[in-house]
């Protein structure tokens, strides 16, 4: 019968609740404190093994934005992982996205780039492809809509400037905003970005819709083109 490791079973000072209830949660590692949400290890490796497992896998990923990485299938190769404890990984990954974006929500402002920088950043900056998003706005510079417009490299052979015209003008937007990511981390806008920036502004222009901005998100950090001077 398989034996599942407890906090009970751990050494003193490898017992992540005793530690959190003398000196408070901001006193356990990382390993620790996931250590804790999965509660229980498996046969012959405890939760704080397990979660030090899922932290620290051996390859490019690292640390705590290594649980972002994980898939449900490749969790589940991981012995002492099944489906709910998979699920429960999963949903940790997908709460702290959330309350990152919510509270950048709180000084989000379309006219700051930075702003917008910090609440789509979590959302963005962990996907493997490239992802483009249009963001369309109002005559108070409020967000009507957003929609994901392409998967995979931002090119003018992907990206119609027109089918962006028509979705702008069903919202009845004055204005947009681009915005992708870099997976590799580097925001710096390649060739194909600028043409297509500048194929998406002067069809704004043709019918008065303003591009206000693209934004290209890296690995916690962004560039805009309007504030680049490339629009």
């Amino acid at each position: 019968m398989n034996h599942a490791y407890t906090m009970k079973e751990m050494l003193r000072e490898d017992r992540p609740y005793e530690k959190c209830e003398q000196n408070g949660a901001a006193y356990l590692t990382d390993s620790e404190l996931l250590a804790v949400l999965l509660r229980t290890g498996t046969k012959g490796v405890s939760s704080l093994e397990l979660a030090r497992l899922l932290l620290h896998p051996g390859d490019h990923r690292d640390g705590l934005l290594a649980i972002h990485a994980w898939s449900y299938e490749q969790l589940l190769t991981i012995a002492g992982i099944g489906r709910v404890k998979a699920i429960q990984i999963l949903c940790l990954s997908e709460l702290t996205k959330r309350l990152a974006k919510a509270d950048a929500l709180e000084s989000l402002c379309f006219d700051n780039p930075s702003s917008i920088a910090d609440y789509y950043m979590e959302e963005f900056r962990h996907q493997e492809q490239e992802l483009l998003m249009l963001l369309l706005l109002n005559t108070k510079s409020r967000l009507i809509a957003q929609r994901i417009i392409s998967k995979g490299t931002v090119n003018s052979a992907v990206i119609s400037p027109r089918e962006l015209m028509i979705e702008a003008l069903k919202c009845q937007a004055v204005s947009m905003i681009l915005l992708h990511n870099h997976p590799s981390g580097d925001p710096a806008p390649s060739s194909a970005d600028i043409i297509v920036t500048r194929q998406v502004a002067e069809a704004g222009r043709l019918i008065g819709i303003e591009l206000l901005d693209h934004i290209i998100l890296g690995g916690n950090c962004y560039i805009s083109m309007a504030e680049q001077k490339l629009i």
